[in-house]
Parts: structure tokens; sequence; C-alpha cells
């Protein structure tokens, strides 16, 4: 059970929930930008969370495939048609063997999510199938999809065809997420304070809560650069290279921040502002170049609570999908 990658798109990798604890020998975690969508892909495909999918941006691929496959997709919005039928997004969808999916336009978003039932069957590396494409492992063969590339899936048990409505290329099932609580507010990003925010000038912090800052375009999965105010420190000394993390708020010398993402290095010595909540990584990632960002401070508490309540809606929906499914096969 296979599909194949007709064309490639702009840069399509496999991801999955990332490859943590091994920070100490400098392999970060890496995995999906929106860990959101992406979990929530997996889940609509009666899939584990953190089971590997496959993350496509702008222009994105043309796809077939060869057998009757249950799949998702999740994310921006590119368009997604099935030969020349429209598919909805954030819902299940069984498609039909030699149907052909493409991308036809962007609407919003920066990057979105296939999932198909039973995972993609690709080598594990240090414990994740996530490409890490510095290191030329994980994935598929460590690097993009390109032409000609086949990814093989998962057997399962499920009769597919049986689903589908005579002289239809697919078929849409009757269940869906309401993602919209978690991308509300798009542009509003909320962060806790850095070990060195206290280093900013108090003009500095009031730039960093009042304007905007606008998202570079040499942003990448390593991070969004970001251009705005200048922002100064009350002093000018050096720093040790210190931990950071997806979401970490760096200050550069030239008082412009950077935002580290998915593919961030391990250790950075510049200044730390700040770190984006978990909850808004989604909002964060789904953000392109050009976009503004407007920054918003929050306390601990508040930072755990939105993630709790986003990681327990997660637990309801994968208990959801998970009877539906078995209610449609039974």
């Amino acid at each position: 059970m296979s599909l194949t990658i007709i064309k490639p798109g702009l840069c399509d990798t496999i991801q999955d929930a990332g490859r943590s604890g091994f920070a100490h020998l400098g392999i970060n975690a890496g995995g999906a930008m929106d860990p959101y969508a992406a979990g929530v892909a997996n889940l609509l495909a009666g899939n584990a969370r953190g089971e590997a999918v496959m993350e496509v941006h702008f222009p994105g691929p043309q796809i077939l495939f060869e057998q009757n496959a249950l799949i998702s997709i999740t994310g921006g919005d590119f368009t997604p048609m099935l030969n020349d039928e429209p598919l909805p997004l954030w819902k299940p969808i069984v498609v039909r063997r030699n149907t052909i999916l493409h991308f036809d336009k962007l609407q919003q978003g920066a990057r979105c999510y296939i999932a198909i039932h039973g995972g993609f069957s690709v080598q594990p590396w240090l414990g994740s199938y996530s490409t890490n494409l510095k290191a030329a492992a994980g994935g598929h063969e460590g690097r993009m999809l390109r032409k000609g590339d086949e990814l093989s899936f998962r057997e399962n048990t499920i009769y597919f065809a049986g689903l589908l409505r005579e002289g239809r290329e697919y078929q849409v099932l009757n269940w869906r997420v309401d993602m919209h609580r978690i991308y509300q507010d798009p542009h509003e990003i909320c962060f806790t304070k850095g070990h060195e925010f206290n280093d900013l000038c108090p003009n500095s912090q009031k730039d960093l809560l009042q304007n905007n800052f606008i998202i570079h375009p040499f942003s990448d999965r390593m991070g969004y650069r970001l251009k705005g105010t200048a922002l100064k420190r009350k002093h000018d000394s050096e720093l040790v290279s210190s931990g950071v993390s997806f979401g970490t708020i760096q200050l550069l010398p030239d008082g412009q921040l950077i935002v580290l993402m998915a593919d961030h290095q391990t250790t950075g010595g510049y200044p730390r502002i700040g770190h984006v909540v978990s909850a808004h990584l989604p909002k964060l990632a789904q953000l392109r170049p050009s976009d503004t960002i407007q920054f918003r401070c929050v306390d601990q508490q508040t930072a755990e609570d939105l993630l709790y309540s986003q990681q327990q809606e997660m637990v309801i929906l994968q208990r959801a999908c998970h009877d539906h499914l078995n209610e449609l096969v039974c």
C-alpha cells in the first residue's frame, strides 16, 4: 500500500511529534512546526497523535494514491483538490485509488499536514520519524520529498472501498474538528518573560509589548526573524551560551528579535527575552513572512492553563474519533 509523489512541493517532509532527549548531544527535537494540526490530522485518520505525517508548504505537491485510503488534511488552507473536486479540511476522508491530490490556491496559513490511516512506513531515527534536514536523517531518506518518491503506509484491516459510493472519487466521513478557538486572534502571541527580559531598557520593554513586529522573508523552520523597533539592553555584556527551546525569543545584536522554531539549535548566546507559550505555537507556525505579531506577556500559570485546556481537548477528540471510526467499521 503506497502513494507516489508525482510533483514535489516547496518543502515536503515527513514529521511527527519530534525526538526529545538528545539536546545534550546537540540534536534538536525537530518535529512538526504546528504540533496541534499534525496531532489532529492523525486523530482524524484513526492514528495515535504522534504518528508520522507529511508536512506541506505552498506550492504543494501532487500525490497519486495507489490504494484506497483514509486521510485527513489539517492546518493551512491550500485549497486541496482530489482530481478536480475540492476536499474539506479538518475532516476524515476516504479517497479512491488512482486519484491525485493537489493544492490549487493559497487561502491562509503557512503549512498543512496530511495524515493517512496506519501511518507512513518509514524508519525511525533516535526514536522519531521526523526529518532532520541538517543531519540528513529520519523521515524519508533524511531529505525533502522528490518527484517519483514512493511512500508506503502500513497495512490496515478496514475495507475502505466499502465506504465509497459508486462513481465517487472520495467520501467525507461525518465528523470534524472545531479548531477555531486554537487559532483565534492569529496575530496575538502570548509569551512568558525570559531570563534576560529585565535586561531590556524600560522603553524597550514597552516597545516589545506595544508595537507590532513583522516576520522577515528570511524565516524558516529554524527561526522567524522579526522586523520592528530596535530594542536595547541596559548593559551590552556578553552571555554564556545556554539552552533554548521551540518558542524562545532572542534579542540579536542589531536590536531585532528572532523566535526559534522547530529546527532551532539546542543552545544560544543571545539574550532570551521571552518564551512563546506552548499553546500559541500552532498560531505562530501558521503565520507567514510579512505577517505581523503582537506580543502579549502572561504569567506562568496562565501559560500552563492554556496548554492544559488544549491538551484536554485533544484527549476528548481522540476518544471521539476512535469511537466514530469503530462505529463506522462495525
